[in-house]
């Protein structure tokens, strides 16, 4: 099995490398050294011993950041070396680099160990010396130690705190704008869907109204039912528009002097009753609904009985038409029910999103739609139910 590869080293690593063997090759070519061939601890006295350290520490800064466990034991036995030589002022510092980076780049284990290791290395070499030759020179050791261990290693564990913060800082922001787009593209799409049902409820019923009797008076050759076919078109025209200025009015309020009309409440389903039996429904109505309801929940129940009506102008047999608001139990139903019947194509083009919006504003106040045929008597009828809490979180 083939050996791992170490990884490239990084392009900085390669200059300081180089920096650092040239500087300390000039130095040697100088002849400058921290240490006299006559001091006791050089073992290997002379100037070519101590290029042995030199380029190991070199290399090991090469890899101070590719392979940084490799880099600081080799380092450390390279300085171990150079103190038996007449030593290097350049390895000395690329070895307190070779430290820093060990914690810089490290593992986290490896990034909290080292300052304990060295701190503890750094205490030990300014106590036992001191105990055993019991004069204040020996205290430099320990100072000498920590100088060139501990000193790098905490500095290393400090910028990678820093680092890690900033890293830490920039991730939440991320998520923070991230979050804040979600929550953006979710209050778009909320107010779309909702622009969508008011312009669908508003303009769906009398834009009906208007092809039926258009149709109507455009088939029959009969001059009264054609005044009153566009007499009815042009009611369904006015109001058609009235309710688009009040849409525009919402959409384009600014909080300014002009405020837009109120929305419809249901204190308006006796005009709206009236204006589907001039359309030529027979509607009956049954209201038993109180007063003091929730905003919310009256323009929903409004809109349901709007968009019904439409639907039973549209797709129903002849026939009377039934709704019914009841209030119970803190829930206020809506049940709106017309004959059902095979009509071979509906009397006016739909597009299909009533059903949808009055689902949609079912489920806005936690409440609960249903709409299909029923039996009744001899025959069917289409019933629309919707049951919405009077109370936010109630349960549907």
């Amino acid at each position: 099995m083939a050996a791992p590869r170490l990884p490239r080293p990084h392009r900085f690593d390669a200059y300081a490398a180089l920096a650092g063997l040239l500087g300390g090759l000039l130095l040697w070519g100088m002849g400058l050294a921290p240490r006299p061939e006559t001091e006791p601890v050089v073992l290997f006295p002379g100037p070519w011993p101590l290029l042995v350290p030199l380029v190991v520490t070199a290399a090991c800064e090469l890899m101070r950041r590719a392979a940084p466990r490799v880099a600081l034991p080799v380092a450390t036995a390279a300085l171990v070396l150079d103190t038996v030589t007449q030593g290097n002022l350049v390895t000395l510092v690329m070895f307190t680099d070779v430290m820093y980076a060990a914690v810089l780049y490290g593992t986290p284990a490896a990034a909290r160990r080292i300052p304990w290791i060295t701190g503890l290395l750094s205490v030990a070499a300014t106590l036992v010396p001191f105990a055993v030759w019991r004069v204040p020179e020996a205290l430099l050791i320990g100072v000498a130690v920590g100088i060139v261990s501990f000193t790098p290693a905490s500095t290393g564990l400090i910028v990678r705190n820093h680092r890690d913060a900033a890293e830490a800082a920039r991730l939440r922001a991320e998520q923070t704008a991230l979050l804040a787009e979600m929550d953006r593209v979710q209050a778009v799409n909320a107010e779309r869907a909702r622009t969508a049902r008011e312009l669908h409820d508003m303009v769906a019923n009398h834009l009906s109204a208007i092809a039926i009797h258009s149709t109507a008076a455009l088939s029959l050759d009969d001059a009264a039912t054609t005044r009153r076919a566009l007499e009815v078109i042009r009611e369904n025209s006015v109001e058609g528009l009235a309710e688009m200025r009040r849409l525009i009015g919402i959409l384009r309020d600014t909080g300014g002097d002009t405020a837009p009309s109120a929305a419809p409440t249901l204190d308006g389903l006796g005009a709206l009753v009236e204006g589907a039996r001039a359309n030529g429904l027979d509607v009956r109505l049954e209201a038993a609904h109180g007063e003091g309801l929730p905003a919310p929940v009256e323009l929903a129940a409004y809109r349901i009985v709007q968009e019904s009506l439409t639907n039973a102008l549209k797709h129903a047999a002849p026939g009377p038409v039934g709704v019914a608001l009841t209030r119970a139990d803190g829930v206020l139903h809506v049940c709106v029910t017309s004959p059902y019947g095979d009509r071979s194509s509906p009397r006016a083009p739909g597009s299909g999103a009533g059903l949808v919006g009055m689902r949609e504003r079912a489920a806005l106040l936690r409440g609960t739609f249903e709409a299909g045929p029923e039996p009744a008597g001899d025959g069917r009828i289409w019933a629309v139910r919707a049951a919405l809490p009077l109370t936010e979180g109630d349960p549907a």
